[in-house]
């Protein structure tokens, strides 16, 4: 073979495997770097990698607003952003970062597939990784009275993050990010992550969904509360019924004692012989405590009879 065409020969196969590798190495994951898997991020849930969460509505919905399926749920990235991030990312354009490739993120729905957490807990985040850099990471959570059917802005999120930890480890393709939760969140938020590379210039954003319980409210606390003490009452007056009053009856006793003793024996009688528990005024028995009246006219009566035999016998005597 002349020397001309052996050169041109090696040159050109030289080009065509330039080429394939260039091509190779632009599809390859290194260009791709990561999202957190727990708690599951929008991307990650919705992408053909998510499992059983990439088949819900919100996700079917995300991808045909898309118009393509999120296959590059770790490249979601900003070049050059510098910690600028409000002045960059948009309003309404937070879960995509701003970019056309991923704007069905940013759906305001109140069904995203979700992660329960417990407020004030510790929160262990999952943020796996397909090739190790240098960074912080900045944990941002939603603030108390977020509406999730609303679009998602920087006003809805605190001016400083929850967490802030740097270049933690990668260990076993992913970032474990630990941190303390607020304790005041209750409902449906957005867990808000971003990723500033400190080996690279690019910054990594992302949004996943979380509920926390609601909280026990207090007028809620405080009708359980009245609600046992009512209970215990109801129990207390059962066992012993005859030992309460009711406030008319308690006049009614103070006021007119005889008419009080009358109206319970009244009662009474009216139940028979089977035992009431309808409150009874402490005004005593009638039959064990004669009254005052009827104890005058019994001495009127003895006085009367003696009275009379000691005159007949007068009338005898004569």
């Amino acid at each position: 073979m002349p020397r001309t065409t052996a050169h041109r020969t090696a040159a050109l196969a030289a080009s065509v495997t330039s080429s394939l590798l260039l091509g190779v190495w632009a599809a390859a994951p290194a260009q791709a770097h990561g999202a957190p898997t727990d708690p599951v991020s929008r991307v990650f849930a919705c992408s053909p990698d998510g499992g059983t969460p990439s088949g819900s509505a919100a996700c079917k919905a995300a991808v045909a607003a898309n118009g393509a399926s999120f296959t590059a749920w770790d490249n979601l990235r900003v070049a050059n952003v510098n910690g600028r991030d409000r002045q960059t990312i948009p309003d309404g354009e937070l879960c995509s970062g701003g970019l056309p490739a991923y704007k069905g993120l940013d759906l305001a729905r109140s069904d995203w597939p979700s992660t329960r957490l417990t407020p004030g807990g510790t929160l262990t985040m999952r943020y796996v990784s397909t090739i190790p850099h240098t960074g912080t990471f900045r944990l941002y959570l939603t603030k108390p009275g977020y509406d999730p059917t609303k679009p998602l802005t920087w006003s809805d999120l605190p001016e400083r993050p929850f967490a802030e930890v740097t270049d933690p480890a990668l260990t076993d393709g992913a970032y474990r990010i630990r941190a303390k939760l607020p304790a005041d969140r209750t409902g449906r938020q957005v867990l808000y992550t971003v990723w500033q590379n400190s080996s690279t210039p690019d910054t990594y954003y992302s949004c996943s969904d979380v509920v926390f319980p609601a909280a026990k409210s207090a007028g809620a606390a405080g009708a359980g509360s009245a609600s046992a003490t009512a209970e215990s009452e109801r129990e207390r007056t059962s066992a012993s019924p005859s030992a309460t009053t009711t406030p008319t009856e308690k006049r009614t006793a103070q006021a007119n004692p005889s008419a009080a003793a009358s109206h319970s024996a009244g009662t009474h009688a009216e139940a028979g012989a089977a035992s009431d528990s309808t409150p009874v005024a402490a005004t005593g028995s009638s039959d064990s405590n004669p009254s005052a009246p009827m104890l005058a006219g019994g001495a009127a009566a003895v006085l009367v009879l003696t009275g009379g035999a000691a005159l007949a016998l007068r009338l005898r005597r004569r």
